[in-house]
């Protein structure tokens, strides 16, 4: 059992005279919340005219209204019959997705509802190692949003198919599990690794094992017989990676954490949440989380509060849907001493609904102080003002952290793509004797989908003109450049799904090793994408003609910006106006495009190292004679 502080009264062992002394009736409270409907969620019921006794940010008792009297010091607070529900739990996300460090996340998320996340901070870790995670957490210490740690498991995700800027070993692992914000090890990635007994995958599985906590899964595999059960076999106790109705079920059924998921790209709950709409089996293995989530969604339609409402909306019932995100969650990482719930001896995390089937919150408390009202925050301790964000952050991160892209610009000559030889079959590398011995290719062409992770496997005849591969269609082409330094590797392959007509756009944000991404119709356009990127030391951009369109800067690690939310915000916005006058209507284009090159996610990816049939797990070719 991990027991939680409050941010000014510490653990229960801090406080627990205090909380006896005012449920007897000795002391008064410091504060009451009045006139509620409690969502409990211990037994699945609404229960009407409650009162929150609240004291050392903890609740010492929950009592019918009007039954515990203020002392002359207490702060009283009626909601007036809204709903009284536990603050929401986040899972499984990655803060970076959001484009934002944590102080940024934190401004965003609490005033939804969210009051605690447990990260995998794979991101920051792929490009600068336990360092940048160390520089990610430290941040997050003081937050009034309760951030917590699962480990990054797959650094890179997959060995042997691409590079990135760090590593992360079975030894890493052990020593960043004695950390004290650290509850499990993050979502493993690399599960054809766990299927097969792969030798440093149950190294780490091991070192999880002896620090006694869990370990977290990424089972992005359809197969739901034997694969699956070798997976769950090696200990890995949750999974977010289901996308149909059969997996989410399969895995409820064998005692998995069972996280749906609905982030900014893909948007799973309504079909996985069939697995229990359309069943009767128990709940208590159910999960809502956020995974991926970009500053616009936060912005524009919430957090948690969101996912939620889709759960709900999709036929969860409601109690179900919050016990998902707060009891439920907390019991997964094994804090449910103190989180999770609102009764005697939790920590006073509360979120005050004024509808319960929409998530209408209207203000949210943490360690039983008012901290967000009708969407604002409204005490800010532990947060630098606004206007000293960016410099704030710029003190907590150092150059190292700031200045991550180490690649020299890449010429329009670098986006051209030879034909393979007609005699030989073989792709790339040089340009034929006779270019017009060959008129048209074969192109193997990962294909995107709306809302969706994975990715189809396509055959595309593309014309040559003058021994170069030639685009057709709504084909594209898509380059990734290592960018950490390592080597100057490149692969290449070509995309279909996006709809561009013209331009590029690039970004660093390309899972999970972060290279430089490049997609484009038109190489001096390409080539003008990826130079921008290195002038503004990381981020996504978009351009047409030799202009830029929009860009929205990344500075640290090439991963998340040193701007508030609401600016960051801003730029994605035009951003994503930007794409669509290059021909995408993609709902959030830019995560969809960051795992073109994930190569532990079906069918098709391209990696630094080329193009990777990742159901197979095997490089293929490009483009072939046709």
């Amino acid at each position: 059992m991990e027991y939680v502080s409050t941010r000014t009264n510490g653990t229960l062992e801090n406080s627990s005279q205090a909380l006896a002394a005012v449920a007897r009736g000795d002391d008064p409270p410091e504060t009451i919340v009045r006139n509620g409907r409690l969502v409990n969620v211990h037994t699945g019921e609404i229960q009407r005219g409650m009162d929150l006794v609240i004291a050392a940010g903890r609740i010492a008792r929950v009592t019918e209204t009007g039954a515990v009297d203020a002392g002359p010091d207490t702060t009283e607070i009626d909601v007036d019959g809204a709903y009284l529900a536990p603050g929401f739990l986040d899972t499984h996300v990655h803060i970076e997705s959001s484009m934002v460090t944590p102080t940024g996340f934190a401004r965003g998320v609490v005033p939804t509802g969210t009051t605690g996340v447990f990260v995998d901070p794979h991101e920051i870790g792929n490009v600068l190692g336990l360092e940048g995670i160390r520089l990610l957490l430290d941040e997050g210490a003081d937050l009034p949003l309760k951030t917590y740690c699962t480990i990054p498991s797959c650094v890179p995700a997959a060995p042997g198919f691409e590079d990135a800027g760090a590593e992360i070993d079975a030894d890493d692992v052990a020593e960043a599990l004695e950390w004290d914000e650290v509850l499990a090890l993050g979502e493993m990635m690399n599960y054809p690794g766990v299927v097969h007994g792969d030798e440093e995958v149950h190294r780490k599985l091991a070192a999880t094992y002896d620090a006694g906590v869990v370990a977290t899964g990424h089972y992005a595999s359809r197969d739901t017989g034997g694969a699956l059960d070798a997976f769950v076999a090696s200990g890995i106790t949750a999974c977010h990676e289901s996308v149909r109705r059969e997996e989410a079920l399969e895995k409820l059924r064998r005692g998995v954490w069972t996280q749906l998921r609905q982030g900014s790209a893909w948007e799973d709950v309504p079909e996985t949440v069939k697995a229990v709409t359309e069943t009767d089996v128990d709940t208590r293995h159910l999960l809502l989380v956020t995974d991926d989530t970009h500053p616009d969604t936060i912005v524009e339609d919430g957090h948690l509060d969101r996912v939620l409402r889709v759960a709900i909306e999709n036929g969860l019932d409601p109690v179900t849907a919050i016990q998902a995100v707060t009891l439920n969650a907390a019991e997964y990482y094994g804090v449910d001493a103190d989180l999770g719930a609102l009764s005697p001896g939790k920590i006073a995390d509360v979120v005050v609904l004024e509808d319960l089937a929409s998530v209408d919150v209207s203000r949210v408390l943490v360690d039983g102080e008012l901290v967000a009202e009708d969407g604002e925050l409204v005490d800010e301790t532990g947060l630098p003002p606004v206007g000293e964000h960016t410099d704030a952050l710029r003190e907590r991160y150092p150059a190292w952290a700031r200045e991550t892209v180490a690649l020299e610009a890449p010429e329009p000559s670098a986006f051209s793509i030879p034909a393979p030889s007609a005699e030989s079959g073989e792709s790339g590398g040089k340009r034929i004797d006779d270019p017009e011995s060959v008129n048209e290719v074969v192109a193997e062409v990962c294909r995107v989908h709306e809302n969706q992770v994975g990715t189809s496997r396509e055959q595309r005849t593309l014309p040559v003109v003058d021994g170069t591969v030639e685009l057709e269609g709504d084909v594209s082409k898509a380059f990734v450049f290592e960018r950490h330094g390592t080597d100057d590797s490149v692969g290449y392959g070509f995309v279909s799904g996006f709809g561009f007509d013209r331009g590029a756009v690039a970004s660093t944000v390309a899972h999970d090793s972060h290279n430089l991404l490049v997609v484009g119709t038109d190489d001096a356009d390409m080539a003008r994408a990826a130079e921008r990127l290195l002038e503004l030391e990381g981020g996504m951009v978009a351009v047409d003609d030799g202009e830029v369109l929009a860009e929205v800067a990344l500075p640290i690690a090439g991963l998340m910006s040193d701007r508030p939310l609401e600016a960051v915000c801003e730029s994605v916005a035009a951003l994503e106006d930007a794409w669509e006058q290059l021909g995408c209507e993609l709902n959030a284009p830019f995560m969809t495009m960051s795992l073109l090159a994930l190569a532990v996610l079906p069918e098709l990816r391209i990696t630094n190292r080329g193009l990777v049939d990742t159901e197979r797990f095997e490089f293929v070719e490009p483009v072939r004679p046709a």
